[in-house]
């Protein structure tokens, strides 16, 4: 439920007229959820910091979070919940920062520094920054997530330059569209950036390969071919090599090996056929 102006104000001169007491307790009380988890000089500019601007914006007119007039109060609420996400907290301990407060208006209230009608009023306006706070969290803490996700997708698949002319994509876990589409690109990069004529894709680590995982491949090498690279697929265990038989798949004239050792030796010995070539021709 949104304040009034004159309720707002009140609000706002309570916490200046009790500033002190208001930031101490609120650290004390923020603190102690967190267990030692942040230092008490962080925590403290944090609240003085919360506390700044809800005396600022409440001497103005502070009804609701999400009217224009409180831009300053959500945004220090924003900072301190992507902070909290990128600091490991939790959405429900990063809440409590703010419903700390509600315990210090009780505390001033039994102490008959403000009257019990003024915390029943301010609560609604509590409640409403606690939930900025849990909302802007979740988006942090989903933004953190994804982007870990991202960059654990990219380790997951090293594209490596084994030999001369040569690179691999040892390629581990499931293969889906998300993951095809960086192998692709990194595989590209690669050939581009070392003007390597072959490329091994090892599926040693793929526990299963169907029809999607088939045809993900695929267009991995045809786009390695419009390059100018070849592609060997290695990794073919029985399993597989019975699996692709029976879903009907069809590798055509892609070469395929057992083992990445296999597939190795084979490019060794067309990149030899390819040196004895130009030798002749430069003998010739």
């Amino acid at each position: 439920m949104a304040l009034t102006i004159e309720e707002s104000g009140r609000l706002a001169g309570l916490l200046a007229e009790h500033a002190e007491r208001v930031v101490q307790r609120w650290t004390e009380i923020v603190a102690a959820s967190l267990r030692g988890r942040l230092s008490q000089a962080e925590l403290r500019l944090q609240v003085q910091e919360l506390h700044r601007s809800m005396i600022e914006v409440g001497a103005e007119g502070l009804t609701d979070v999400q009217s224009e007039r409180a831009a300053e109060v959500r945004a220090v609420l924003a900072e301190l919940s992507r902070g909290r996400a990128r600091q490991g907290f939790s959405a429900t301990e990063t809440a409590i920062s703010i419903y700390a407060l509600r315990d210090v208006l009780v505390e001033l209230a039994e102490s008959g520094d403000v009257e019990l009608r003024d915390v029943i009023a301010f609560n609604g306006l509590i409640d409403q920054m606690g939930l900025f706070t849990f909302e802007t969290y979740v988006q942090a803490r989903e933004g953190l997530i994804a982007d870990q996700a991202e960059q654990l997708l990219e380790l997951s698949t090293p594209v490596v330059k084994i030999w001369d002319g040569v690179v691999a994509v040892p390629l581990v876990g499931t293969l889906d569209s998300a993951r095809a589409q960086v192998v692709m690109e990194r595989l590209l990069q690669t050939l581009v950036d070392t003007g390597s004529p072959y490329a091994i894709i090892d599926i040693t680590g793929v526990p299963a390969v169907d029809t999607q995982v088939a045809q993900h491949i695929l267009k991995t090498v045809v786009a390695a071919r419009l390059m100018g690279a070849d592609c060997i697929i290695s990794g073919i265990r029985p399993q597989i090599a019975q699996t692709i038989v029976a879903l009907g798949i069809e590798f055509g004239d892609i070469a395929t090996k057992a083992s990445l050792a296999d597939a190795l030796r084979h490019v060794l010995r067309l990149t030899g056929v390819e040196t004895a070539r130009r030798h002749a021709r430069r003998e010739a």
